[in-house]
């Protein structure tokens, strides 16, 4: 599985690359903080898989890396996706390299 860091995330993120973010988490994680991106909750990711960008990276993250690592694992073995990507760490990680204002949970 490919996986990127929050600090290449980052990167992209202020070089303006085209890329498409997709969160796994419930909505109450999601209003407690985000990184934006679509929510597309884990048990739904087969059911809205037509929702994710083929043609570009896919950036998925959840808290920790391991719900993220689920769907990319469901979607790999289910459809012809070869451009998805774990956010290594999740927002937990992203809080601790990229963005201290937001409280890991």
């Amino acid at each position: 599985m490919k996986e990127i860091t929050p600090s290449e995330l980052k990167v992209m993120i202020d070089r303006n690359e085209k890329f498409q973010i997709i969160d796994v988490r419930e909505q109450y994680e999601i209003d407690l903080c985000n990184i934006g991106g679509t929510n597309i909750n884990l048990y739904d990711i087969l059911n809205r898989k037509m929702e994710i960008d083929k043609n570009k990276k896919v950036i998925i993250y959840c808290r920790s890396g391991k719900r993220s690592a689920t769907a990319i694992n469901i979607l790999e073995k289910d459809s012809e996706f070869s451009n998805l990507y774990n956010l290594k760490g999740g927002i937990n990680q992203w809080a601790k390299e990229v963005d201290s204002s937001i409280t890991p949970y």
